[in-house]
């Protein structure tokens, strides 16, 4: 189903990966917990669902998160200490776009040559921009 007309049910209802699956993606749809449970930080759970370039759900992750670290804790990218063997002094910019769909639900997704790497379902979530 395409998510242009799925609703919040429906995204509720999208199979969960294995937590320690990395998950490639084109956006994702945020999507709050149900319920009144709350991180220890006191803010609300979220769950995001990764949704693949024709516009269908993949499916639904974390759950355990209440906040989304986009290219990671720090914004350095993927990898980054490998790849820079340090912190870097500069990042090549990332054209990072969020709009909300008819159900409510925001999506997040990325423009040019990039995907998204999500990361394990962990206390913070991080996904990565990587080039395809």
């Amino acid at each position: 189903m395409k998510i242009m007309n799925m609703t919040i049910g429906d995204f509720r209802e999208v199979e969960t990966r294995v937590w320690t699956e990395e998950v490639l993606c084109s956006s994702l749809v945020i999507l709050p917990n149900q319920g009144i449970e709350l991180h220890d930080s006191g803010f609300k759970l979220m769950q995001f669902v990764a949704i693949n370039s024709k516009e269908e759900p993949i499916c639904r992750m974390s759950g355990c998160s209440d906040v989304i670290h986009i290219d990671g804790i720090g914004g350095f990218g993927y990898k980054w200490n490998e790849k820079y063997n340090g912190i870097p002094t500069a990042i090549e910019p990332r054209a990072w776009s969020m709009d909300c769909l008819p159900c409510g639900l925001f999506r997040l997704f990325i423009g040019g040559k990039y995907i998204i790497r999500c990361g394990p379902s962990l206390s913070s979530f991080e996904i990565f921009s990587v080039k395809i």
